[in-house]
């Protein structure tokens, strides 16, 4: 069911929601809910359909970018805004909307609180209906697009610091996103950015549309759960999925290289253990046997046992009761960016796992999956 309005109420259910298809990346549910809230507290975030806009209308990704597990983070609400108000001075138009990158527990809800400060309506669309580790999957293919110039504005870091920073890009869309990925790294791990403007033509044959409404339907179904079994097949039987171990995180190899949370963890399920990589979000699991269970754009992710409560890669600990739920990426919104065989090259190489060979259906011309 489509969303039509944003009102106090739905922010749990879209940022439980949306960190459970962040999987396993996204930015944390408590971070999330501050921001949804504040959101509230200050203005009304508004939502607007797509078919509302004129063709010509100029439409801005808003998102963070940078590894959450990171220790000397800082970015602050305003620092989200800030971001939008430089693309209105570099490209010397005022967005009409909104979109954010990716679900996730922070992405989801990224959008609102800028909404509320400018008034700038947010979309149920983004650039990906799932958390993705890399900008150019959430770039809805502009790299493609000949002569596509990039804007990008990244602000963070702990004022007062040597970690400040505002930065304003414009460029091809892959140097200028290794300059934000560059920027995270130099403000202690993350910053607020907007980025990509698009018109609505493109947003529709390219974003994932409804991206939002999934998120919400997902964290209203954890939300129908009366305990954390309960709460976990709820959100299986809605993301047609299914629950791929329950067991004791038995070793966790978890570091920040270049700017991403890198890793794998091993759960424990009893007759045998599953691991899962991480590069941000989790990206493939097998068992000590080498089987494959899923793969990304596959969605993976981990829940705390007794609770039920979607737990991000960046808070895994060691001797936690995990339980790992999978559902094909067949039942999730990707956004065209998903769909580009040399955006999955650098994955193979970071995460040192054969991914191509396990989605080469992801591929398919024309197919939007939605």
């Amino acid at each position: 069911m489509s969303i039509n309005e944003l009102r106090p109420e739905m922010v749990e259910a879209l940022v439980v929601g949306g960190s459970i298809l962040g999987g396993g990346g996204g930015g944390a549910i408590e971070e999330g809910l501050k921001m949804g809230k504040l959101a509230f507290e200050i203005g009304k975030p508004s939502l607007l359909a797509l078919d509302e806009l004129e063709d010509d209308d100029m439409i801005v990704t808003v998102s963070a970018v940078g590894a959450p597990a990171a220790k000397n983070q800082f970015v602050q609400p305003l620092d989200y805004v800030e971001t939008v108000e430089l693309i209105e001075k570099v490209t010397g138009k005022k967005p009409k909307a909104l979109i954010t990158n990716e679900n996730g527990g922070i992405a989801t809800v990224n959008g609102f609180f800028q909404s509320a400060v400018t008034g700038i309506p947010v979309l149920d669309v983004s650039c990906n209906g799932r958390a993705h580790p890399t900008g150019v999957m959430g770039s809805m293919q502009l790299n493609m697009v000949e002569g596509y110039e990039s804007f990008q504005t990244a602000v963070g870091g702990r004022p007062h610091t040597d970690f400040r920073l505002s930065q304003t890009i414009r460029g091809s869309l892959d140097t200028a996103s290794k300059l934000v990925r560059q920027a995270s790294i130099s403000a202690g791990g993350f910053v607020a950015v907007a980025r990509n403007p698009v018109t609505k033509d493109y947003l529709t044959s390219n974003g994932a549309v409804n991206a939002l409404s999934q998120a919400y339907d997902v964290g209203v179904a954890h939300q129908s759960g009366n305990s954390g079994i309960e709460k976990i097949d709820r959100v299986v039987e809605v993301l047609k999925g299914k629950i791929v171990c329950r067991g004791k995180v038995e070793s966790l190899v978890f570091d920040t290289v270049d700017g991403f949370d890198l890793g794998k963890v091993v759960i424990n399920s009893g007759k045998e253990s599953f691991e899962l990589t991480i590069w941000n979000e989790y990206i493939t699991c097998e068992n000590d046997s080498g089987e494959r269970f899923a793969t990304f754009p596959d969605l993976l992710m981990t829940f705390e046992s007794k609770s039920g409560d979607p737990v991000t890669s960046a808070q895994l600990r060691t001797e936690q009761e995990i339980t790992v739920v999978y559902t094909s990426r067949d039942n999730l919104i990707l956004g065209s960016g998903m769909r580009l065989e040399s955006n999955y090259e650098v994955v193979e190489q970071v995460v040192d796992k054969e991914i191509l060979k396990y989605i080469g259906d992801v591929f398919v011309e024309g197919d939007q999956n939605r």
